[in-house]
């Protein structure tokens, strides 16, 4: 008994001073080459208490502070690390304040990436990195006519396209960000590292609150607009309604892998039903899963179809996932039949909408009375886009998520006016032998149209 009690004593001083050696040293440094010192840990957070108090005060209501997170945990560099910002040396000047002695310089970076992040979140961050997220400047880079053909400029990108999707971070050989490609926190960003993507676009610098990454305004600043509605869509939807009457009372703030539906909330968010846990289901930050559609294609197809990014697994385990979450507040008969009006929804836009415009299309294509590069150049070309790009998602989405106007109104009906009015200036072109109008000077086409060789890796 006394062993057993020895054993017992021995066990609890040892976890004592194990959470006393991380309460005083933290986590892993941001380069485990560097050896920790806290009183560089210490001159950090008094610099940036009065240089940038928002960032102080951010911070200090984080978990990362109370876990004794500090600013060189995440910032940390090595002399030659790729993302090594040169110019803060500057600011630790002797004089400044009394914490920015010459012996506390210290090489740190700017950007903090999700390899930053992966030393304390090692499950998160190997589960994002495969996600679309993460990989979407692939992706757009191997579909998009805007990128590709050049037709939008380098300023409109960065402050539309890669404001969501992310940028190719560069920088001079000061260490300094260049200013085309930073400030950014796009999904899919480059790092300077080689990794991929940015935490913060969900988790805020510097809070980084697994709250707020849960809400739908998070989901919201990039799902939005005539193409991807998704926000608009879910504010419409049942689930929308309930959160704005009385969301502002449930718990957001629940750890990890115990948010609980019927517990901390009572209708889903967008990271409810793509991410958190909930019942069997395990969280996952691969957006990727749990889907058995891919809506925002021209032609509906299941995920392991999308050539730029096939999934991994079959869309049947997929909706498998999906139909669990469902089903922690609705019964198995209600999710099939919310399922069977999905598919029928889409089949019938596949087959009546998308398949016979894009085959008068390919007529036009076929008789020379339209260049097949005639993307946003020709008035007719824009309206099969809107069809699918806009129209069309919305019809889909808007029926995924269970919001009737937006499939309907915003939906079908415009895809009806859209589809009579491509059909009836083909027809006229093709009875004419007549040539669709090409706009001989395009605004704004002067984008670079390398692909960045980082992202985009040709296939053997």
């Amino acid at each position: 008994m006394l062993v057993v009690l020895a054993y017992v004593v021995l066990g609890l001083m040892l976890g004592v001073l194990l959470c006393l050696a991380w309460w005083n040293w933290g986590p892993p440094l941001a380069n485990a080459a560097q050896p920790f010192r806290p009183e560089i840990a210490r001159a950090c957070v008094e610099c940036h208490k009065k240089a940038t108090p928002g960032i102080y005060a951010d911070w200090m209501r984080s978990r990362h502070a109370a876990a004794k997170v500090s600013c060189l945990h995440c910032h940390q560099a090595g002399s030659d690390d790729p993302d090594l910002d040169r110019s803060h040396a500057k600011v630790f000047q002797k004089g400044d304040n009394p914490w920015s002695k010459s012996e506390y310089m210290t090489p740190i970076s700017g950007v903090v990436s999700p390899k930053d992040c992966s030393r304390c979140h090692p499950d998160e961050a190997k589960q994002y990195s495969v996600s679309k997220h993460a990989n979407t400047l692939q992706i757009i880079w191997t579909i998009d006519p805007w990128l590709n053909f050049g037709l939008n400029s380098g300023l409109e990108r960065v402050n539309g396209c890669f404001h969501c999707h992310g940028t190719v971070l560069k920088q001079d050989k000061n260490g300094r960000l260049d200013p085309m490609t930073w400030p950014n926190v796009g999904v899919g960003r480059l790092n300077l590292d080689g990794s991929k993507g940015s935490c913060a676009a969900c988790h805020t610098r510097h809070r980084f609150s697994v709250a707020e990454a849960r809400k739908p305004d998070t989901c919201g600043q990039c799902h939005l607009g005539p193409d991807h509605p998704q926000i608009e869509i879910w504010n419409e939807s049942k689930h929308g309604a309930i959160y704005h009457s009385e969301g502002a009372k449930w718990n957001f703030a629940a750890a990890p892998g115990t948010w609980t539906p019927g517990v901390d909330y009572r209708t889903p968010t967008c990271a409810a039903c793509h991410m958190s846990g909930s019942g069997k289901v395990l969280t996952t930050h691969d957006v990727t899963e749990r889907l058995s559609w891919e809506l925002q294609a021209p032609l509906t197809i299941r995920p392991q179809d999308f050539k730029p990014w096939p999934a991994k697994s079959s869309w049947q385990e997929e909706r498998a996932k999906m139909q669990a979450v469902c089903q922690q507040c609705h019964s198995e008969e209600w999710v099939k039949s919310h399922y069977a009006q999905m598919d029928g929804v889409i089949q019938d836009y596949n087959e009546v909408y998308l398949k016979p415009t894009k085959a008068k299309l390919d007529e036009l294509y076929a008789k020379g009375l339209m260049p097949k590069d005639a993307f946003f150049k020709s008035p007719l070309w824009n309206e099969f886009y809107e069809l699918w790009h806009h129209e069309g998602r919305r019809a889909r989405m808007g029926a995924a998520m269970m919001a009737p106007d937006y499939s309907w109104w915003h939906g079908f009906y415009e895809c009806k006016k859209r589809f009579v009015k491509f059909h009836e200036e083909a027809d006229r072109l093709i009875k004419d032998n007549k040539k669709a109008y090409v706009a001989p000077n395009f605004p704004g086409a002067t984008g670079n149209t390398t692909k960045p060789p980082q992202i985009f890796i040709p296939k053997k």
